[in-house]
């Protein structure tokens, strides 16, 4: 996949950038930080999706929109420190798939990514089956295995199946008694048994088990796979 992120601060820029190569590896990414080298930049470089800052140096990221709607149906999201209501009907209206409100989560934007490229029928760009990237480790879906400092760590077909399903649902706290039935086929599994092979994953992924960042606990609500949010 090739991506064009057009930000007006390094930053966001590389934020963004490290965002998309984390969920797919071979993503090439083309960045600009003014508009009027934008319109061009689609066109030389031909994109498969492009993020819009609105705010940016020299013209106003709408104006830039609008000459990229011009000539091009490739897919761009807008992400923009403005959220008043006006903004974002004007962005879409204009031709905006989407439009994400800054500070926005990892997992936001990458949820937002992989459903402009499905409406775009491109499944075989938002298709997860990929590789996820975090702090030390790498988790390899198409392969079905995790490697943690560069050394591949064994899994139980439970512990993968577990992971797996987390990284499916990124960011969404799914309840012990769903994880129970989807992963051990029963809705009569103790919540001390997940909890101990959460434990065991945390461990296997160099995540801190008494201040997890990875794979987080919810009170009441289960357990989620998390990366940090982006300013």
């Amino acid at each position: 996949m090739k991506a064009l992120v057009i930000e007006d601060t390094k930053e966001m820029a590389e934020a963004i950038s490290l965002c998309l190569s984390m969920r797919w590896p071979d993503t090439t990414v083309v960045s600009t930080f003014t508009g009027r080298k934008a319109a061009q930049l689609v066109e030389s470089e031909a994109p498969d999706i492009v993020t819009l800052d609105l705010g940016l140096p020299d013209i106003d990221g709408l104006e830039v929109l609008k000459e990229i709607r011009s000539f091009s149906t490739v897919p761009v999201i807008i992400i923009s420190a403005r959220g008043e209501e006006l903004a974002r009907v004007k962005g879409l209206e204009m031709g905006a798939d989407d439009y994400i409100v800054k500070p926005f989560s990892h997992t936001e934007l990458l949820a937002r990514v992989r459903a402009v490229l499905r409406r775009s029928h491109k499944p075989e760009l938002w298709d997860d089956q990929g590789a996820v990237r975090g702090p030390g480790f790498v988790v390899d879906l198409a392969r079905r295995r995790v490697l943690l400092n560069g050394q591949e760590v064994d899994l139980t077909p439970t512990e993968w199946s577990l992971l797996s399903y987390l990284i499916h649902n990124e960011g969404r706290a799914i309840p012990t008694s769903m994880l129970a039935e989807k992963i051990w086929g029963t809705d009569a599994l103790s919540k001390s048994a997940i909890t101990m092979c959460v434990r065991r994953l945390r461990l296997k992924l160099g995540d801190d088990p008494q201040n997890p960042r990875i794979i987080r606990s919810h009170r009441g609500s289960g357990y989620s796979f998390n990366t940090p949010q982006f300013r």
